[in-house]
């Protein structure tokens, strides 16, 4: 199920294909989870119905580094499929239609001989939907533009996942407590997909889905991207940031985030004493259009100097720890960091 905005947002781009055709990128988040990429599919779907398009092929590019060419061609085996994708009608006298998934894959003699294709291709032929988790390689980009259109799927927040509660349960006319949306929320975070199947198999047996429900038959915790716990810890959330360090901690190594945690800290003590943000983004060789350097920009008078040098002597003890002590220790110096973290940076 994806949001009603962005099937909004596709349904009035795809309408371009009535009259001419109109190639389509979908935007997604750097590190989409199974939820982020449903969405993107979701929207796929809508933009093919819309073109009339009912079979389309679908590319998994692979990974950079993967796959082979064996025909001296500029496209690796997963890819070649795009060819006669875009080169050759239906037998029945429709447009094909192709769904390219994870674009950002692509190498660069892929990307210039797709490029080159979409430029050729014919508009009465063919449908081309590109979807990339994080930032499309610019020449493709350009070239969509040029006919078409993008999407961009934001990264769903808390908030996010209860509304979508919200509508699924209104959808389906299902009753679900707001206390058991709130389990839902703790433990599939902005996984709707897997919350999807957990709701569906708890409708069958209760009339009302409780929290208690939820409780004694959900044991997983959500895995969300690592920014979740860090903006916890950077906004001075100490109950927030344990629960989400919990649910960190089940799927990924604590030097993880400690690596990640390191970084912000520098990035903040670059920019407490930057002149401005022109000269922060510099020091930090970072993108000044991007929404977390500026994010960083704007809450650099959340913690002093004092704070920030506590923060980087506990990321070092705690390293040492996670180095040199045993694995059952690790839990409670990680625990200790960041409640100190938050601490200091709320101040």
């Amino acid at each position: 199920m994806c949001g009603s905005k962005e099937l909004r947002i596709a349904s009035t781009l795809m309408q371009r294909y009535r009259d001419a055709m109109a190639w389509l990128a979908i935007v997604g988040p750097k590190e989409a989870g199974a939820g982020d990429r449903e969405r993107m599919l979701a929207l796929a779907a809508e933009a093919f119905a819309e073109a009339g398009v009912e079979d389309p092929a679908r590319i998994d590019v692979p990974a950079k580094g993967s796959g082979s060419s064996d025909d001296g061609s500029n496209l690796r085996d997963d890819v070649l499929a795009i060819v006669p994708a875009l080169q050759s009608g239906s037998l029945f006298g429709g447009a094909t239609g192709v769904l390219v998934m994870d674009a950002q894959n692509l190498l660069k003699g892929e990307i210039n001989a797709i490029v080159d294709l979409l430029a050729t291709a014919d508009p009465d032929q063919a449908v081309a939907v590109f979807a990339s988790s994080g930032t499309m390689p610019a020449a493709l980009k350009k070239a969509v533009n040029a006919n078409g259109s993008t999407v961009d799927v934001q990264p769903m927040r808390s908030r996010d996942a209860m509304q979508w509660i919200t509508d699924y349960a209104k959808d389906q006319s299902l009753q679900i407590d707001q206390d058991a949306r709130s389990e839902l929320v703790k433990h599939f975070g902005t996984d709707h997909a897997s919350m999807k199947q957990a709701i569906d198999r708890l409708a069958v047996t209760s009339d009302v889905i409780t929290a208690s429900d939820i409780d004694s038959t959900v044991d997983n915790r959500p895995d969300e991207p690592m920014w979740f716990l860090g903006d916890a810890i950077m906004a001075g959330k100490p109950d927030d940031a344990l629960r989400r360090l919990a649910d960190f901690l089940q799927h990924n190594h604590p030097l993880v985030l400690l690596s990640y945690l390191d970084n912000e800290v520098r990035k903040r003590s670059l920019a407490a004493v930057a002149p401005d943000y022109d000269t922060f983004a510099k020091w930090a060789k970072a993108n000044p259009r991007s929404y977390a350097t500026k994010k960083v920009w704007e809450s650099r008078t959340r913690a002093n100097g004092g704070a920030l040098a506590n923060c980087v002597r506990a990321l070092a003890k705690a390293d040492l720890t996670l180095k040199t002590q045993p694995e059952a220790t690790h839990r409670v110096t990680m625990e200790r960091l960041t409640v100190a973290m938050s601490r200091w940076m709320s101040r």
